[in-house]
């Protein structure tokens, strides 16, 4: 008789096999919770977020190695590295079971005032040095603009499992979904100021329509 995938486990400090059942632990412990779980969908969107902005980071570490960087992105590396950490926390808040939201603390476990006041700001500070477009947009005309996109259509997906969390009770504060909000006007800001330091233009989404600025490319 061949031995269980779980005893066939060897030194491993990722496979467990605790979760080979198809459930999996909160931050705090207490009751294991079905992989499918609203809960379990929300913070893994969070992770997948979390991914998508990694995708955009590493094309702007891979140009800085290649000295092909233009000026205009050598700070947003900096700034993506903040929203994945921030988003940990987000993450952290839905992980986190009813029994254990004493042991939350702001800005480490739990979204506070202050983190959304602080994507205000950025947000006010890269949209007043980009030309906003007027429509939508297709996504793809820098490889950072795209993993930025893709990262915002994301987070919008994380928010939309938050609102069922809520509506069932389900998140400790108030200022996550905020969060989340927020944060998706600034990453589609972030792309647009991505795209504008390579002087390109986004597409947009109806054909016929000029450009921005004065790139005539089709």
């Amino acid at each position: 008789m061949s031995a269980s995938p779980r005893a066939r486990i060897r030194d491993s400090a990722v496979a467990t096999g605790k979760g080979d059942d198809g459930t999996t632990g909160l931050l705090f412990g207490g009751a294991r919770i079905t992989k499918d779980d609203p809960r379990t969908e929300a913070y893994g969107t969070i992770d997948e977020a979390v991914a998508a902005l990694g995708l955009a980071r590493a094309e702007l570490g891979a140009r800085a190695q290649d000295a092909t960087l233009p000026a205009g992105l050598a700070g947003l590396g900096p700034i993506i590295l903040r929203l994945q950490r921030e988003l940990f926390v987000a993450a952290a808040e839905l992980a986190t079971g009813a029994d254990a939201w004493d042991r939350l603390r702001d800005g480490e476990t739990r979204v506070d005032a202050a983190m959304i006041a602080g994507l205000e700001d950025l947000l006010a500070e890269t949209e007043a040095g980009i030309t906003m477009p007027h429509e939508f947009i297709v996504p793809g005309e820098t490889r950072t603009s795209a993993a930025l996109e893709l990262a915002r259509t994301i987070i919008r997906r994380a928010e939309r499992r938050a609102v069922a969390l809520r509506g069932a009770g389900l998140i400790a504060g108030s200022h996550l979904l905020p969060y989340l909000n927020r944060l998706a006007d600034l990453v589609w800001v972030l792309a647009r100021a991505a795209e504008q330091a390579e002087a390109r233009s986004p597409v947009p989404s109806r054909t016929g329509r000029a450009r921005p600025g004065n790139d005539s490319r089709t």
